[in-house]
């Protein structure tokens, strides 16, 4: 039996390690851990010449105990135990994980709330989940720590002003807090033990501090919805019910809106989730960009028009959801913002074919293009083709029932519009792009 002891915030206990004959964890817990005086320690490192240790003393029959952080089954070696051996040989006796403790102490329910592991992963994942939801925990590792998460949330909020609110644990509930605010990071560290550290900072700050290797785990607050409604299902909100909502659920301007059709179908190939970061170039009344963010993508919308912004960022507060709005023409508007995983352009003019090559160059996975003009469809292809996308499209063009007098109906035609699209060759981008 291979026990798997979770540290929790205190050192394993005593019994939990009787009769050891092997002990493996990490050096810190090895440490404060009371290991049988004869029996063999490996320290985690590499875990595949630990898991090899291990096999041996398991095949022989050995008692095996495996120390680590906090709940070991949530994102912990757990998995990789199971995998290798069986979960049917694991005795897993789980302590209280550093985000649960983290949001103990700062008084805050956690069911929520977004989990996100940086640890030996891509930061680009934590960041848009800490973008496009109100409570996100993220588990840090080397190179993905408060400093870079910070230095990643103040870039997208436009760079944070320093000292623009003071870096002190609120007092719920946080109504009471003057909007907007940006989000604030709670680091906390070495939890549980006696120099324990939990600090609210802005993500500026966050920047400009080396954090060493303390810490425990990072929290993402946006301080006017920390608390958060009664849930039945934990994690992050469902995705909605309904999407390609009708155009009146949108302020818009003379019908200038993307019509719910060709949201539907766009929708359909953007593919927003958690964790992406999806552009609407050319946003007008932003419906597309709040779609995606309803789904739970990190969104930015590029709109030149100062009452265009104005309109997006009033439809975003009325469907409740996170969406940054750049004010500014593009393509020169999108070369300070990170790459998006996918991009939709639904204006451009005559710059369009320039538009969306230069989002065509930065998309990780792919552009949709709407379009009404048809003398620009073959360079809006050429330009997704030339970046190493592989290009389709339709001509959509819908009929919809409209009454007529005397209690009948009749079919009123939509606009034609040609929806473009173009998605990633992983070959190009791996030998080309990259």
């Amino acid at each position: 039996m291979i026990t798997v002891v979770g540290t929790g915030t205190a050192a394993p206990s005593p019994e939990s390690l009787a009769g050891a004959e092997l002990v493996v964890g990490g050096r810190r817990h090895l440490d404060a851990a009371a290991v049988p005086a004869d029996a063999e320690r490996v320290v985690l490192g590499p875990l595949a010449p630990a898991l090899d240790v291990i096999e041996r003393h398991h095949d022989k029959g050995s008692r095996v105990v495996v120390l680590a952080s906090g709940d070991p089954g949530f994102f912990g070696i757990v998995r990789v135990l199971a995998e290798r051996f069986g979960a049917a040989a694991l005795d897993v006796r789980p302590g209280v994980s550093s985000v649960a403790a983290a949001f103990a102490r700062v008084g805050l329910p956690w069911d929520d709330a977004v989990v996100v592991s940086a640890h030996g992963r891509e930061l680009r994942t934590a960041v848009n989940a800490c973008r496009a939801h109100p409570k996100v925990a993220v588990l840090t590792g080397p190179g993905a720590g408060p400093a870079e998460l910070g230095a990643a949330l103040a870039g997208a909020e436009g760079g944070a002003e320093e000292g623009r609110r003071a870096a002190a644990a609120p007092s719920w509930p946080v109504a009471q807090f003057p909007a907007p605010l940006e989000r604030v990071l709670v680091v906390a560290s070495d939890l549980g033990a006696g120099d324990e550290r939990v600090e609210w900072v802005t993500p500026a700050e966050a920047a400009a501090r080396d954090w060493g290797t303390a810490v425990s785990v990072v929290l993402s607050l946006d301080e006017r919805r920390a608390i958060g409604a009664v849930r039945t299902v934990a994690g992050p909100h469902a995705a909605p019910s309904r999407w390609a909502l009708e155009e009146d659920a949108f302020d818009h301007r003379d019908s200038m809106i993307t019509k719910f059709e060709v949201r539907a179908l766009a929708l359909a190939r953007l593919g927003p989730r958690l964790g992406d970061l999806v552009w609407d170039v050319g946003s007008g009344s932003g419906s597309v960009a709040v779609e995606c963010a309803r789904l739970g993508a990190a969104v930015v919308a590029v709109e030149k028009a100062a009452d265009g912004v104005e309109r997006i960022r009033a439809n975003a507060a009325a469907h409740k959801v996170d969406v940054q709005v750049v004010h500014g023409s593009a393509p020169d508007a999108l070369t300070a913002l990170d790459d998006p995983d996918a991009v939709f352009v639904g204006g451009g003019g005559g710059e369009l074919p320039g538009i969306v090559a230069a989002c065509a160059r930065r998309a990780r996975r792919g552009v949709v293009v709407a379009l009404a003009a048809l003398d620009r469809v073959p360079a809006v292809r050429a330009a997704l083709t030339d970046a190493g996308l592989d290009c389709d499209g339709v001509l959509l063009q819908s009929s919809r029932l409209a009454p007529l007098p005397g209690d009948v109906t009749r079919l009123a035609a939509t606009n034609p519009v040609f929806l473009l699209w173009g998605v990633r060759n992983p070959a190009y981008r791996e030998g080309v792009a990259q």
